[in-house]
């Protein structure tokens, strides 16, 4: 038992970086896999929303154990980095064995119990597993087209949720998320440029072949596209008939303010390299995603 315990502790101290490095933190964006149901109008479904939300809990081990395999990666050049060095891997408190074996379990997990749960949703998770292993080795050094892959996991969330459910997949679903991933990924590309400065190619190479002033015209590009393409979904003739209102007109202030408010944080605050943690952390981002969920359940499901 003397030799048992410090061995049983080590380990428990292992699984909890393991978890840490998994990031349970970004895990806010697989909240992505229940707008199929919302916009469906099977979020008060029971057996549709309990069969979503294993699909969340699956996307999460797949994107956790990523997260893993990206940080075993980037293991140097996150030694560099300000905030990324404090990682479990990059401090040295998790162990490599540990995240390779842990990495590798979760893939597997995510992908066997994705299957078993839908087959083309299995296909999809795979789909994000290959593109992000990729991405993570080789793609994330080629400029526009790895702020793209970004947007494009987004979409596979996004539409990974209303195959699981066997619902309609909507063409302004898949557009609106690029877009607004597109939104999020070069702002992200635009304050690690302007935080790390000098460092950045350290860092992250590709940020080289960017400046503040290009991806700033890249914003404003997506920005415009965004809040059109929203606007369109909105008051289209497609949407009135499905849900049976001219209503959710109404909710593209909440968008406008969404937006708006990043453009201030990133701007005037100078954040924005961390969309999760500007959602997580900004009241004001906090109640205004709130009161647009519910503006929406509100139209679409009880017609206000």
């Amino acid at each position: 038992m003397i030799f048992r315990f410090p061995f049983a502790q080590e380990m428990a101290c292992q699984g909890f970086y393991l978890l840490k490095a998994m990031r349970p933190q970004q895990w806010v964006k697989n909240l992505l896999v229940f707008a199929g149901v919302l916009f469906a109008k099977r979020l008060f479904d029971p057996d549709r929303l309990l069969v979503a939300s294993a699909a969340f809990g699956l996307f999460c081990v797949a994107s956790g154990g990523i997260y893993v395999i990206n940080d075993l990666l980037d293991l140097k050049q996150d030694r560099h980095h300000p905030d990324k060095r404090l990682r479990p891997l990059a401090s040295g408190r998790l162990k490599v064995p540990v995240a390779i074996v842990g990495g590798g379990l979760a893939l597997l997990v995510s992908l066997w119990g994705a299957f078993c749960l839908h087959p083309a949703f299995g296909g999809i998770v795979g789909l994000y597993v290959a593109q992000n292993l990729l991405y993570s080795k080789y793609l994330k050094h080629v400029v526009i087209l790895d702020v793209m892959l970004i947007g494009f996991g987004f979409v596979l969330r996004a539409v990974s949720g209303a195959v699981a459910v066997d619902v309609e997949v909507s063409s302004w679903l898949i557009l609106c998320t690029f877009l607004l991933a597109l939104f999020l990924g070069f702002s992200k590309r635009r304050q690690e440029i302007v935080r790390l400065k000098e460092a950045g190619e350290v860092h992250r190479s590709v940020l080289t072949e960017y400046s503040p002033q290009f991806l700033d015209t890249m914003i404003g590009i997506v920005t415009a596209a965004t809040l059109m393409s929203y606007a369109l979904y909105t008051t289209s003739e497609q949407t009135v008939q499905k849900f049976h209102t001219r209503h959710l007109i109404l909710t593209i202030p909440f968008v406008l303010y969404g937006i708006f408010r990043y453009l201030y944080l990133m701007h005037r605050q100078e954040k924005g390299d961390n969309p999760t943690e500007v959602l997580l952390r900004d009241p004001a981002m906090r109640v205004n995603v709130l009161l647009w969920v519910l503006a929406v359940v509100g139209i679409i499901y009880f017609r206000l």
